[in-house]
């Protein structure tokens, strides 16, 4: 029986990022305060801007945004704001005092709870007004504000998504009013790549900023209601961006959060894949069946820069010594140079409890301490067992890690590392002068020590976007579903502001039987036209865990996968391009239709297509089948597969097992260097 890693299970706990915290960021030139006209009467408040107005609806709150004479956004009228009190869920009811004072509006809210009150305040700025809420009368375990997401059109951002149809294993819906999310565990701690970040069809926007723990429900708790609660405090601050156009609302959030200082995938990286052991082998992996796989990639022509022995390798969890699985890695290492690639590493800073290196580190302090008894390690659970924390914090403990790996590197040749991994966790103590904040810049210092290879490390919550690491997705399946998931998944992390995405392995994981030959070839297609490709299954020969036996695929297998991954390498000037432009701007690589076409009303719902930068659209068969509808966006377009200019949708696309739709934009600077790469 296989040791799978339980990630539907495994939450690891805070790791807390450091925020930009000042209100109106933008990457923009900065624009002056608005001249607000303030107007009241009996039944609304009205806050009108150059831009946008804001009503507030007096005898049953609802805050509504305005935008052209129309509704862009506008929360409940019946829970407008609420929270969870000593006596449950108390709701605001009406508006009792009114105060318009140098460009902010104080209100004193009732609740359905007598001898509680709310004070909520609005300011308005030029794109955007921020709604600040205090509980007072009462001790709160939640508060928040519920949106009706009809009011805005579709829904888009959070993230990878938690839903009751297997997300975000084998789920994503996109938009995400399409779909019914829901997450109690919301926050800087989740194993989830999320940021609290939300943005609509209709241009309008919402963001928290918060470092607690988030309830967020989209459309689960309540039919049509996005509700997004702050947990654990009195107050909650959330920002509302009202804008003309989506991508336009993702500039106002990259303003806040910083955009990407520096990508940590090295150009060659975006041209050939990375090749990891995990979901060929699992733990399962040894010496012998390592290079087979290593052997049998070359042999069929299957392009990579990187061999990465994943978890499996460790004598124990913590220890860097290779188990007696393999007997010679310097030989291994040697071997895998010689046939041209890299030799990485998969490594943790959990130092499982019966490792040798937790009674060293134990006691020399180098772990972090328990929150309730700092005289003693902190423990917590991980998918593998128990284990300490390496605490980075100590200068001596980082130094002893790094030191190891750096032993590694020097003993057997390894070039890199994939980190899996957490820098903290909230029931532990920070070192003395820092905070739980300061882990993240102490876990990217550490990591940009090394190289990562392309497979980078999941950090997220507003503020890591400037770290610019890789972003890989949380595991996969390995059925078609699985596939959706993942590219509507990269497209939800593209637009939180991770430009660097990539699918989950292609294939797939997760314990379940091998990813049938069009799964595997579709999904590699797919993964072909975004910035980085990550592969496991071998398109060669694999082994079903599930049914224990090999399965040895047909020799078109590795030819149509090595085709998929030539046209990646094709575009890999192109993505250079890309990743240099959003290190300026801070836009995605990888981007919905919309954001370049925002008047293209059908472009709002398509979620099997997207852009590559702004002149590559790719449209991949995500299902069975030989055909597809393609939409394509005003303007013309030529079609890589047939060799000509078309403009419009296209019906029953013809698409066989080797061909992935390409069209790129005509018009663009990069128009003619890309039909050049691309014409066959």
């Amino acid at each position: 029986m296989i040791a799978l890693r339980s990630r539907r299970l495994f939450f690891p706990l805070a790791v807390l990022l450091l925020v930009a915290t000042s209100f109106g960021g933008s990457i923009r030139p900065a624009v002056a305060a608005p001249a607000v006209k303030y107007k009241s009467d009996a039944s609304t408040i009205t806050l009108t801007t150059p831009a946008y107005q804001v009503v507030v609806a007096k005898r049953r709150l609802q805050i509504s945004a305005r935008r052209a004479g129309r509704t862009v956004l506008a929360t409940t009228n019946t829970n407008a704001i609420d929270f969870n009190g000593p006596k449950g869920w108390t709701t605001a009811t009406d508006v009792r005092q009114v105060t318009w004072s140098r460009g902010v509006l104080s209100l004193r809210v009732g609740t359905t709870d007598p001898a509680a009150t709310l004070n909520v305040k609005l300011t308005p700025a030029a794109d955007r007004y921020k709604v600040e809420s205090t509980v007072e009368g009462a001790t709160p375990t939640s508060t928040g504000m519920h949106f009706a997401m009809a009011s805005a059109g579709h829904w888009y951002g959070h993230g990878e998504a938690s839903t009751d149809e297997g997300g975000p294993y084998t789920n994503q819906p996109w938009p995400l009013d399409t779909g019914k999310v829901a997450d109690d565990a919301f926050g800087p701690a989740s194993y989830q790549m999320v940021d609290p970040f939300w943005f609509t069809q209709s241009a309008a926007g919402i963001w928290f900023d918060t470092q607690d723990l988030m309830n967020v429900s989209l459309g689960k708790d309540t039919p049509g209601v996005a509700g997004m609660e702050v947990t654990d405090s009195p107050t909650f601050a959330a920002t509302v961006f009202v804008e003309r156009t989506p991508k336009a609302v993702y500039d106002d959030y990259i303003g806040i959060t910083g955009k990407p200082t520096k990508s940590d995938a090295e150009p060659y990286q975006y041209e050939t894949p990375l090749w990891n052991s995990w979901a060929q082998f699992y733990t399962n992996v040894d010496q012998q069946g390592f290079l087979d796989y290593v052997r049998r990639l070359h042999a069929a022509g299957e392009p990579g820069h990187t061999m990465s022995l994943d978890d499996g390798w460790a004598s124990h969890y913590g220890d860097f010594t290779f188990n007696s699985k393999f007997p010679d890695p310097k030989a291994m290492s040697d071997e895998v140079h010689q046939l041209g690639y890299k030799f990485g590493l998969w490594v943790t800073l959990w130092i499982n409890l019966d490792a040798d290196n937790y009674k060293v580190a134990a006691d020399k302090g180098y772990l972090l301490k328990s929150k309730t008894d700092p005289s003693q390690p902190c423990t917590v659970s991980w998918w593998n067992g128990k284990a300490g924390i390496v605490d980075l914090g100590n200068p001596d403990a980082r130094a002893w890690y790094a030191g190891q790996l750096h032993a590694l590197e020097k003993t057997y040749g390894v070039d890199g590392f994939k980190f899996d991994t957490r820098f903290f966790d909230e029931t532990c103590a920070p070192a003395q002068g820092y905070t739980a904040n300061d882990y993240v810049k102490l876990g990217a210092q550490l990591t940009d020590e090394f190289d990562q290879q392309g497979v980078g490390v999941r950090i997220h919550w507003t503020g890591s976007q400037k770290y610019g690491f890789v972003t890989r997705e949380i595991d996969k399946g390995t059925d078609w579903t699985s596939l959706q998931a993942a590219v509507h998944q990269d497209l939800a992390v593209s637009t939180i502001g991770y430009p660097f995405v990539e699918t989950d392995m292609v294939g797939g994981s997760e314990g379940e039987p091998p990813p049938s030959k069009e799964v595997l070839i579709r999904w590699a297609q797919a993964a072909a036209a975004m910035p980085l490709v990550y592969s496991s299954t071998s398109p060669v020969r694999v082994y079903d865990y599930v049914n224990k036996k090999w399965i040895d695929y047909d020799a078109d297998t590795a030819k149509l996968y090595a085709k998929a991954l030539d046209v990646h390498k094709r575009l890999a000037p192109y993505i250079e391009k890309q990743v240099n432009k959003t290190l300026k701007t801070g836009d995605p690589i990888m981007q919905p239709l919309f954001f370049d076409f925002p008047s293209d009303q059908a472009s709002y719902t398509i979620d099997d297509e997207w852009l590559l930068g702004d002149s590559v659209l790719a449209a991949p068969l995500l299902s069975a089948g030989t055909s597809r509808d393609v939409h394509l966006p005003p303007g013309e377009w030529y079609d890589v597969a047939r060799g000509k200019v078309v403009r419009g949708d296209l019906r029953a696309y013809p698409a066989d097992l080797g061909t992935l739709p390409l069209f790129i934009r005509m018009g663009t600077q990069d128009t003619k260097s890309l039909i050049a790469a691309l014409r066959h």
